[in-house]
Parts: C-alpha cells; structure tokens; sequence
C-alpha cells in the first residue's frame, strides 16, 4: 500500500533544517514517520500518540501541463519546508501534533513527461494519461492517511491532484464529500482527459463531489461551458468581481455564506495559489487576492468541524518575475502562511 510513498527520515529533513542559539525551530517539535512499521500501523501509532495533521508534498507540474499551462510546480513543496520548518517554535502553534510524512513517489512519471510539448496533440494526450497515474498515487497515499484517522495538508503540484485527494476521502467516508475553492478558476472543464483545470469535474461525474463551491472565480477566466456545467450540477459560486470590483458583499460574508451550505458532509478546503496577486505560480495574475485576504479564508473554512483537509497548490516559483531564488523565497512564505492559518484554525474549531 506505501509503493508510491517517499517518507521522509531525519537524513532528509537535515539539509532544510536550520539552528540559531537559545531559539527552538519547528523542524525540533514535528514528528518522522517510524520507518521501521508498516506505513498505515506507523501514522495509527502516530495519532495514539497525539499526531493530527500530516505533511504531504506532490511534487509535479505535470497537471498544469497538461491543461497547456506552465511548468515550475513541481518546486512549490520544497520552497514551503525551508520556511515552515525554520520559523520559531512557540506557544501559537502546536506543532508536536504535525507528521511531516513526505511526497507521494513519482520520479518515473516526472521523467517520462519531461520532454513532452503540451503543444503537440499525440504528446499532449501522454500528459495527459500520465496525469490519470498520478491521479491513482494520489488516491493512494491519501487512503492510508485517511485510514489512519489524521488531517492531511497536501502541498504543491497542480489543481488536477484535487481529484485523488476527494477520490480517497469520499471512499474512505463512503459518501460524497463537499468542497470549498478559494481559486479564480472553477477547474470544471470537460472530461478531455486529466489535467489541473478539471478535477472537481471529474469528481462530480464520479459522485465523490456532492457540493461544491467556488470562492474568487473569475467571471473572465472562465469559458460559458464552464459556468454552465456549475449550473447543471447546482454548484454556486461568488465571483471575483462581485467580491473586489462591485463589492457587492465582503469576502467575510461570501465565506460564511458558502459554509453554511456545505456543513452536512466531510468539507475539503482547496486554495489555488493562482487567486493571489503577485504570487509565482502557474497562472501568475497582478489581479487577484491578497495574502491576507487567502489567509482569512483558509482560517474560515478550517474553523469548520467538518473540514478534513487543505490542499495548496499551483505554486511555481520559477515563474517569478525576479528569478528562481525570489519565488522559492515567497512561495515557501506564502504557502507557510497558509498552512500556519490552517493549523490554528483547526486547534479552535
């Protein structure tokens, strides 16, 4: 059941681990998985003794790709460790309950997509059957942490790994789960073949997606297909315009409003990276949210008793306009702040 599941030992954590004198780091307060016991035992071991939320990193851009957008995401989990695991260790954040457990295993996916054009139509539909593996190792690591009674926090990759993550949690709950999507995108394309702009269409096809929701879609990034699926399937949204440009209601109350609708199955909470402006992602926008206002959402949504997840995604720091280096510097920054969002939320829901 682990095949596709690289855990990470203390060898690996070491090179992004920093020490600074008389100040304890979070990297000293997480928890490894025990590789000695079978992964499923190991994280049911881990939650007996007060683990609850699992780190878990897909390092891909194969999604994007595949749905003819930029490559770069494969870089977002990386630049989120070597912040996270460095900030300070202190009474706001409880960190001994989080498993740092690793990154779904796809080194031979990754190579075989390397030299492949999304722009040549035979090679494009390759991706696009590559994408539909990774959608299955997806799935598969995500059982067993559900299985194992624990939160995971996915990170990196593209919004296609939406589809595996919702796959394994509405079998795991055997029955079809809702989600919330802080994204300008719907990712409600049609079923072409998988890529990152239609795995909640898939999902919804499936009947793992029973309610659905759509904070920040964009009225002009989103084809009428689209929005006529989301009416066919009753699924709701608010649109970025009607929240930042005719302010017809506040974010605040756009959330509040959504989540009152999605409280009667397991909730999974979604954020496309590409909803923040300047932030170095697939899809990079000047047009979008601010970090805060991707923070506030988060804090929403997973205050929710039946939230079960956060999935953060798109992040591509060599799409940064300054190089590499600076978007490794705010995307670990940003999505660190997520993800510190996220942990609070849930400490006080």
């Amino acid at each position: 059941m682990a095949n596709h599941l690289h855990i990470y030992d203390e060898a690996t954590v070491k090179p992004w681990c920093n020490s600074r004198a008389n100040e304890k780091k979070a990297w000293q307060s997480i928890a490894l998985l025990d590789t000695h016991v079978e992964p499923l035992q190991a994280m049911q071991d881990a939650a007996q003794f007060g683990i609850k939320y699992v780190l878990l990193g897909i390092c891909e851009d194969i999604g994007p790709r595949a749905n003819l957008g930029n490559g770069g995401a494969e870089d977002g989990w990386q630049a989120f460790l070597k912040r996270f695991l460095n900030q300070p260790d202190n009474q706001f954040l409880a960190n001994e309950k989080v498993l740092l457990l690793g990154e779904v295993a796809i080194n031979d996916l990754t190579q075989a997509a390397r030299d492949l054009s999304n722009q040549n139509p035979q090679q494009l539909a390759q991706l696009r059957e590559l994408c539909a593996q990774l959608d299955q190792r997806v799935e598969q690591v995500l059982s067993l942490i559900f299985a194992a009674g624990l939160e995971p926090i996915v990170i990196g990759g593209g919004h296609n790994n939406c589809l595996g993550i919702i796959r394994a949690l509405s079998k795991h709950k055997q029955t079809a789960v809702n989600a919330i999507n802080f994204d300008p995108h719907a990712d409600f394309r049609d079923c072409e073949g998988r890529h990152s702009g239609n795995g909640f269409r898939y999902a919804y096809n499936e009947q793992h997606l029973g309610h659905y929701h759509v904070i920040g879609m964009h009225e002009l990034k989103n084809n009428q297909a689209i929005i006529d699926a989301l009416a066919t399937a009753q699924f709701n949204y608010d649109s970025y315009q009607a929240l930042q440009v005719r302010r017809e209601k506040t974010l605040t109350e756009a959330c509040q409003q959504a989540l009152a609708t999605l409280t009667h199955a397991p909730l999974g909470v979604e954020v496309d990276l590409d909803s923040i402006s300047l932030m170095p992602v697939s899809a990079y926008t000047n047009c979008g949210f601010s970090v805060s206002d991707a923070e506030h959402f988060v804090h929403l949504a997973a205050s929710q008793i039946n939230s079960h997840y956060l999935h953060l995604c798109e992040a591509a720091p060599n799409q940064h306009p300054s190089g590499m280096q600076a978007g490794i510097s705010d995307a670990g920054q940003i999505i660190t702040a997520l993800v510190n969002a996220y942990l609070q939320a849930r400490e006080h829901a």
